[in-house]
């Protein structure tokens, strides 16, 4: 079984709040995660209509019942029992560590949260499979094994790229079938697979709703309503431009990244591993790939932190910018094994515009060197095996 490295965090949440909630996109190893570290807790799995018609007939009557330690999983499912949750909770306000909550953050999930449990749980955000968890997997390729594969664990541990396959069709299927259907998007199955296509040949480009709207045959804000809910589910990201001016900033387009990588190249076509070596869209596959690892080490370190790109309206541009509130950390990324001083000017840009004094080209090559001027060519494979010091940057 491989070891997550997020009990540490989850211990800390649960000796401070009485209830932690752990989201995370479906089949990303929540539920594997929460009974391996917890595994004396009682489990409620909230899809399972013996465990929910109990709950959700007299929440009351099965809370008490419980009692403390409980886990309830995909626990937006019975949302008659938040009320007495916080009740619960209340009662004994002092007490913590008494409940886990899983789910896949629908939007239900979190009205339930924001309205019944402010204030009385922390959230844990549990990713599939990072680097570090799996270094030891994968010998000298791994880190490139994981990038094609993506993190997810049926995905990642399939050693047959047809099976592997057959199981992102199979997710997908499910997410577009079932789960859009509970986060009330009324869309066909052919439509969604044409938005989810788009966007995998606009991962890594600035957002514009309009011209997806204009292929879909759907309205701005209808296209803007999917691509939240992907958003929500974990499955892209838009990453927003920082800009000194936070007005200015509210108004400028993000970038669209999928999360992962498997799923990018699922919708790609890029169906093997020699496929990818050779296929123009690797480039910025690369680069989401790299940001999500980042920015995860980065939450993982600690609250408080936030993710941007740099750019200019000159078209000077660094792909990462990390705010961690009293200093900022400016990211490049190449899909290079050995990049030049000429590839750090970026970064030199960047560094004189907000006057940092360093910064970080994350490549794929093997050794760490000095670019000069306070810029440090840093190995992908070696830098993301160690999270704890890339919170130290």
């Amino acid at each position: 079984m491989i070891d997550r490295h997020y009990d540490s965090v989850l211990r800390r949440l649960l000796r401070g709040f009485p209830a932690v909630t752990i989201l995370g996109p479906r089949q990303c190893g929540k539920t594997t995660f929460i009974r391996q570290v917890l595994p004396g807790w009682k489990y409620l799995d909230l899809e399972r209509p013996s465990d929910a018609s109990p709950l959700a007939a007299d929440p009351e009557a099965r809370m008490q019942q419980l009692g403390d330690r409980v886990i309830f999983d995909e626990a937006q499912r019975v949302p008659e029992f938040f009320p007495i949750l916080r009740s619960m909770i209340d009662r004994h306000r002092s007490r913590k560590g008494r409940f886990v909550l899983l789910g896949s953050a629908a939007p239900s999930l979190i009205r339930q949260i924001s309205e019944s449990l402010a204030g009385r749980t922390a959230f844990l955000d549990l990713s599939p499979f990072r680097w570090d968890e799996v270094a030891n997997l994968g010998g000298s390729q791994g880190l490139e094994t994981l990038w094609f594969r993506g993190g997810y664990p049926e995905a990642f541990l399939q050693q047959d790229d047809r099976a592997r396959l057959d199981w992102l069709e199979s997710y997908t299927r499910a997410f577009i079938e079932r789960d859009l259907t509970v986060l009330g998007i009324d869309v066909s199955a052919s439509q969604m697979r044409k938005l989810w296509t788009m966007l995998a040949h606009c991962n890594g480009s600035l957002w514009n709703a309009s011209q997806l709207a204009a292929s879909l045959g759907v309205s701005y804000h209808t296209v803007n309503r999917y691509v939240d809910i992907l958003e929500h589910t974990f499955l892209i990201r838009k990453l927003p431009p920082y800009f000194a001016n936070v007005g200015k900033r509210l108004v400028r387009s993000p970038k669209v990244y999928f999360r992962d990588t498997g799923l990018l190249h699922f919708f790609l076509g890029i169906h093997s591993a020699s496929i990818l070596e050779v296929h123009p869209a690797r480039g910025l596959s690369w680069e989401a790939f790299i940001i999500d690892q980042l920015i995860s080490a980065y939450h993982r370190a600690g609250p408080g932190s936030q993710a941007f790109f740099w750019r200019t309206s000159q078209g000077d541009e660094v792909d990462l910018l990390m705010d961690l509130g009293q200093r900022k950390i400016p990211f490049e990324i190449k899909l290079h094994s050995a990049p030049g001083v000429a590839d750090g000017e970026g970064l030199r840009r960047c560094m004189r515009s907000l006057h940092l004094r360093h910064g970080y080209l994350i490549h794929s090559g093997r050794q760490t060197y000095s670019l000069g001027k306070g810029v440090t060519a840093l190995p992908a494979a070696e830098i993301l095996s160690r999270p704890q010091e890339i919170a130290r940057l």
